[in-house]
């Protein structure tokens, strides 16, 4: 993915596919958050986000992209390219994991984001762009929907580290 530009208030970022060395500011913005402070260690052992960041990068239809201000990673997403028959073969982007730093919330920053995810979408030719959100998020919500996005389904997990 080549870095482009985008702008919210009076700020310009830079979007970009991240690198290992972006990893400890991922994780810092992934705990940065109610639920994420339950769930990341951030400043701690970083193996097992290593190992998945290398899962990913070496995966040709995903792509963890760094928002940065300044040099400083101010956020971060996850894309997944998701092809299907259903839907007479539709193409799904899947975005997941997107933070930004308490300090850039408020002016913008997530909608200017989330335009840019809509015209990549609309670049590459996916038909759909879907996400998951927890369901005590409800001001995500209300974000997704004032950019157009529907609550259409309800989603399930298995956590298979919790099992026995």
């Amino acid at each position: 993915m080549k870095s482009t530009d985008i702008v919210a208030g009076s700020s310009t970022y830079r979007v970009r596919s991240s690198t290992r060395d972006d990893i400890p500011a991922i994780v810092a913005l992934l705990a940065d958050d109610v639920l994420g402070s339950q769930r990341e260690s951030a400043g701690s052992d970083l193996e097992h986000y290593t190992e998945a960041y290398d899962l990913i990068a070496s995966h040709p239809n995903q792509e963890l992209v760094v928002v940065e201000r300044e040099d400083e990673v101010v956020g971060t997403l996850d894309l997944s390219v998701l092809a299907s028959l259903s839907r007479r073969g539709a193409v799904r982007l899947q975005v997941e994991a997107v933070r930004v730093a308490a300090s850039e919330r408020g002016n913008g920053l997530g909608t200017a984001i989330f335009d840019w995810i809509i015209d990549h979408a609309r670049e590459q030719g996916y038909d759909l762009i879907q996400l998951t959100s927890d369901r005590s998020r409800d001001g995500a919500h209300t974000f997704y929907e004032r950019l157009g996005f529907s609550g259409s389904h309800v989603g399930y997990k298995l956590d298979l580290r919790s099992e026995g």
